[in-house]
């Protein structure tokens, strides 16, 4: 296309409208904003900062190796001994195997309960607070699914998701045209065993009390379960119209006789509700607080376990068990943290050995070549 412009315009070497420039800008065109892809002139969009590139030498490197390793060691084998210093003692009542006293259970349905006694002995003593789980194998709660069957608004206390649960928890959002309370899969499955301990002195069985508060979370406990709001002391008005989950024997208002135990933050429940990351993977069923100082929390010697079996999981292959343990400053027994630490500690120590030998060995080697005259 040609372009006509006055011989003054061309004498000065551009046009009076302007000429376009790269990116759709224009320069001139009559005062306007001058347009350009050319970054601001600063100190960042023009890399300019200053900057710092280390070089990685051996007198930086292999102090760092050795320092790491000294650190690593020594804090691995304390956490180590720590976690070995942890009383616990496991008991696996599935019944599997002919000559348990829960074989007879293991065929049970949501609906046909059973019972069963198990002895055991303790060959030391649990000093501090013992800590009762119940442990679950080959059962996956980290199925996406599963994780996503529940209603977070109706455990909450939203009375309008009470009557109308999140279409998430289907297939167990209805049953007989009622909302279940609570709803979803995570809720059904709920682990539903009694467990009671029991001291045995010269064939005496004494009830050792455990303690059902505190297993929660305390913000489960207070902030994210809560029951419908309206008359907390008569939760059978607060959840009518309302049924219980298909595999519960009783509703959620008659989980606990004590009104701060029940409904949607009785504590059984709630840490029921938040799944575990694993397939196998323990959970808090109760506490058995130390009396005196003088005497150990269980003292060694005969006990038994006795066992409401009301949880099947004979069809999916899994397995149950009863834990007890007492707890350090780092929490239950776990000896994987110290072997951690001290597996990445030994791996630096040495590989600090090793570049220091190569360093020593070859570091003041010549490496410019000779050239012949």
């Amino acid at each position: 296309m040609a372009v006509n412009y006055s011989a003054k315009e061309e004498a000065d070497g551009h046009p009076s409208g302007g000429v376009g420039v790269p990116g759709g800008g224009s320069v001139g065109g009559g005062g306007g904003a001058v347009k350009t892809r050319k970054p601001d002139n600063t100190a960042f969009k023009q890399q300019r900062l200053p900057a710092w590139q280390p070089i990685l030498t051996a007198g930086t490197v292999l102090p760092a190796f050795f320092i790491i390793g000294l650190i690593f060691i020594p804090i691995g084998i304390g956490i180590f001994v720590t976690s070995n210093n942890i009383r616990e003692y496991e008991i696996d009542y599935t019944g599997t195997e002919p000559s348990s006293p829960c074989n007879k259970c293991l065929n049970v349905s949501w609906d046909s309960p059973c019972t069963c006694t198990i002895n055991f002995t303790l060959e030391h003593s649990f000093e501090s607070n013992v800590f009762m789980y119940y442990g679950l194998s080959n059962f996956y709660q980290n199925h996406r699914r599963y994780v996503k069957s529940r209603d977070d608004s109706q455990l909450n206390g939203d009375n309008s998701s009470l009557l109308n649960p999140s279409k998430e928890c289907e297939p167990y959002r209805t049953n007989e045209d009622k909302p279940i309370a609570p709803c979803g899969a995570i809720a059904n499955s709920m682990f539903n065993d009694t467990l009671e301990l029991y001291r045995i002195d010269n064939d005496t069985r004494t009830l050792i009390p455990l303690i059902k508060k505190g297993i929660a979370w305390w913000t489960d406990k207070n902030v994210k379960f809560r029951n419908p709001t309206g008359d907390g002391n008569n939760l059978t008005a607060l959840f009518q119209g309302t049924t219980k989950p298909v595999n519960w024997p009783k509703p959620v208002y008659m989980l606990d006789i004590e009104p701060d135990n029940n409904g949607f933050i009785n504590e059984d429940f709630i840490v029921w509700m938040r799944t575990a990351a694993l397939p196998t993977f323990r959970k808090l069923y109760r506490l058995i607080e130390r009396k005196n100082n003088f005497q150990p929390t269980l003292q060694a010697g005969k006990y038994s376990l006795d066992i409401a079996y009301n949880y099947p999981v004979h069809s999916f292959d899994g397995r149950k068990r009863m834990i007890l343990s007492t707890i350090s400053w780092m929490g239950g027994k776990n000896p994987f943290l110290g072997i951690a630490y001290i597996t990445v500690g030994s791996i630096c120590f040495f590989l600090g050995v090793v570049l220091l030998f190569i360093h020593h060995k070859y570091g003041n080697r010549n490496t410019s070549a000779d050239i012949p005259n």
